[in-house]
């Protein structure tokens, strides 16, 4: 299994063009921001509701609905770099503090101290590059959360992973298609 105990190179060339992940991250801050258009999402009880908006530069930007007790589980954004913000109610993001190749691997062993514990509320958020893995959760028993997330390039697909202590293993590969 690879050394996580320092970044991995990437196997891919570095993204060039579009909105910088500092700049997604104004995006998703200043969009958080504004109350009407988070008022304007229809909330489910059941499941998470979301409505596309028009993120800066060709980016692909999302409003997202989270009822209590719903997450993403482990993911990644298929080499996209991305940002995200709290718009009403808290996020948790649970990440990894390593870069993780975005491809040529199914299963890897995390070495101790790589996982972080993010709690975001009232505009509060996170700029991400394109290895980036995490999962975001709505962990209260009773309130909905509202966040605002971009990504550049629009996503091209996500993996999905599942967690088992220290192992973490490619379960999914998810393409726009497949999102109906």
């Amino acid at each position: 299994m690879p050394d996580l105990s320092t970044p991995a190179r990437p196997r891919t060339a570095p993204l060039t063009g579009g909105p910088s992940a500092a700049e997604l991250f104004s995006f998703v801050r200043r969009t958080a921001a504004d109350t009407p258009l988070v008022a304007s999402l229809p909330l489910d009880p059941e499941g998470r509701t979301w409505l596309r908006l028009d993120g800066p530069d060709g980016s692909e930007a999302w409003l997202i609905g989270w009822p209590p007790g719903t997450g993403t589980g482990w993911h990644d954004h298929g080499g996209s770099r991305g940002a995200f913000a709290a718009a009403a109610g808290a996020l948790t993001e649970d990440s990894l503090t390593v870069q993780l190749p975005t491809e040529g691997w199914t299963s890897l062993e995390l070495t101790d101290g790589v996982d972080r514990t993010h709690t975001l509320t009232d505009g509060r958020g996170r700029a991400f590059g394109p290895h980036h893995v995490h999962q975001v959760r709505n962990v209260s028993p009773a309130t909905h959360a509202i966040s605002v997330h971009a990504y550049h390039p629009p996503l091209p697909l996500m993996r999905r992973y599942r967690r088992t202590g220290a192992l973490l293993r490619l379960e999914e590969v998810e393409r726009p298609e497949d999102w109906g």
